[in-house]
């Protein structure tokens, strides 16, 4: 059904969001007399650049009144905004109590509901979300016949096919709705989408209900000012998907587990978990009997089924599990066809392996203590007995996430041999002050530390030449960046070669996980 002035208003009416119409010095709750109730709106964005003559335009978060000046006498055809912006055009503004809140009702309306057409799977945690979507899709694109879309911090892809670099974890709501519109007319089935904290923070999913929502697990992250103010806060952003989802699957071993499993029980939420065996759970991940590293995956009262995963690491075995807990509560059932595509799936960026001589480079987007304390216990727990040369390089992203830098320092001090702090996105505070900062939490007089500015310098710096003993095996962590081509820089994005490309190209080799091209996605 086409978005209309009326439907609009009748709308946010409905949800305790309209305050009222301002169109010059009238006032009112009804259709601004000049505007056809049933003439329906062209288009929706929240950009000044992009609102033509029929748009409705949504004046969210920073917006400053002036942006309007641009838009010419024209358009939009309405705004809808949190306070009267009538000084700067002759649109009416519809004034809402919550622009954000206001904005996923209509952007879905506008849409037509596509997420009533697809069925609907969030993922949340703070480690492991990418991987677990990835997993999850590809058994679904197996059972479906190409059928299943993906949203992901990574990649996005709408048409099963064709994988596209995302720009957010979870997107704003209209851009949510827009690609879900798009996934449905490509004849999608299914979306898996991973979901932020910020997701819910500010209204990204508002009004959203998944089908099948997954909680893996909880740590300190994404704590700053423009972020969560708090640990509570945090958690609390993320526990929200339980209200949301109208069944969840649970990590057993996730902090917090039972105060979310309370909540599962307000919402009457079922609650499936899974986990390594350490809790009961109702799906079980082991490991394998022999040298190998293959793992046995399946219903805790069932048989396990064997899986090879192309990525390394008990933790994304646990994520391997989740997965198949989230498929089979999908009322689906998984053959060896979608056990192998799952252990197929392979993600650039994310536990990228590379070798030569005597030196193994990892490169990985861990960024945060958690995944930086899994990263490291994967390397004690496989070259461990060769007792190899441990270098890290990192850095950590300036104006957020400020408990990160610590985090980092704290996990790696004591267990690496190097570490070499360099640059990564900047946000109002470069990244020299945040190595300087993160400089100061050191306090292993033993660590060999220091700061390299240039990325690609530091990582040539800690691969090196294979050095002396020969025989000494050599391990580089090079984390928090993954894949991305690019190092944010004073708002912009400044084009850089990429940490799997570098080390490659220093190594000459190429990636052990994603083969010739460099490029494989799931």
């Amino acid at each position: 059904m086409a978005l209309t002035m009326a439907s609009t208003l009748e709308l946010l009416h409905e949800h305790d969001q309209l305050r009222e119409v301002i169109q010059g010095d009238r006032w009112t709750l009804d259709s601004p007399k000049d505007i056809q109730p049933s003439r329906p709106f062209t288009d929706v964005t929240y950009d000044t650049r992009q609102a033509g003559p029929g748009s409705l335009l949504f004046c969210k978060g920073h917006f400053l009144p002036e942006y309007l000046d641009s838009c010419g006498p024209e358009g939009p055809a309405a705004y809808v905004a949190q306070q009267d912006l009538s000084a700067h055009t002759k649109a009416p503004g519809i004034i809402v109590n919550d622009v954000r809140k206001s904005m996923s009702l209509l952007a879905s309306a506008f849409y037509g509901r596509p997420q009533d057409r697809l069925t609907l799977v969030g993922i949340t945690g703070t480690k492991g979300k990418t991987t677990t979507a990835y997993f999850l899709q590809a058994m679904l694109s197996r059972l479906s016949g190409g059928h299943a879309a993906l949203l992901s911090s990574v990649d996005n892809c709408l048409d099963g096919r064709h994988y596209q670099e995302s720009q957010l974890t979870t997107p704003e709501s209209l851009d949510l709705f827009r690609m879900m519109r798009h996934a449905v007319d490509a004849g999608m089935r299914y979306m898996v989408m991973e979901v932020s904290s910020q997701a819910y923070k500010v209204d990204r999913v508002y009004g959203l209900t998944f089908d099948l929502g997954a909680f893996l697990n909880i740590s300190p992250d994404h704590i700053s000012p423009i972020e969560h103010p708090s640990f509570e806060d945090y958690f609390y952003c993320k526990r929200r998907i339980t209200y949301n989802s109208r069944q969840l699957v649970l990590g057993a071993d996730a902090r917090g587990a039972d105060l979310i499993r309370q909540d599962a029980r307000a919402a009457g939420v079922p609650v499936t978990t899974f986990g390594d065996g350490t809790r009961q759970a109702d799906f079980l991940v082991r490991k394998a009997p022999g040298e190998g590293d293959d793992y046995l995956i399946g219903p805790s009262d069932g048989a396990l089924r064997p899986v090879s995963l192309s990525m390394d690491g008990d933790f994304n075995a646990l994520n391997a599990a989740a997965a198949l807990a989230m498929l089979t509560r999908l009322g689906l059932e998984p053959d060896s066809g979608a056990i192998q595509a799952m252990g197929n799936v392979r993600i650039a960026g994310r536990m990228e392996r590379f070798k030569a001589d005597n030196r193994v480079v990892y490169v990985d987007y861990a960024h945060n203590k958690a995944s930086v304390t899994a990263l490291l216990n994967f390397v004690d727990e496989r070259y461990g007995e060769r007792k190899p040369l441990i270098t890290l390089v990192s850095g950590s992203a300036g104006g957020k996430a400020i408990d990160r830098r610590e985090g980092i320092v704290s996990a790696a001090q004591d267990r690496v041999d190097r570490l070499i702090l360099t640059a990564d996105d900047e946000d109002g505070e470069s990244s020299d002050q945040v190595d300087q900062q993160m400089l100061g939490f050191v306090t292993n007089p033993n660590l060999d530390v220091s700061i390299e500015p240039d990325r690609t310098q530091a990582i040539k710096q800690a691969v090196g030449d294979p050095g002396q003993p020969r025989d000494r095996l050599r391990v580089t962590l090079v984390i928090g960046k993954g894949e991305e081509r690019w190092i944010k820089k004073d708002g912009s994005h400044v084009p850089y070669e990429g940490d799997d490309h570098v080390v490659a190209r220093l190594l000459g080799t190429k990636s052990y996980n994603l083969g010739a091209t460099g490029t494989a996605r799931g």
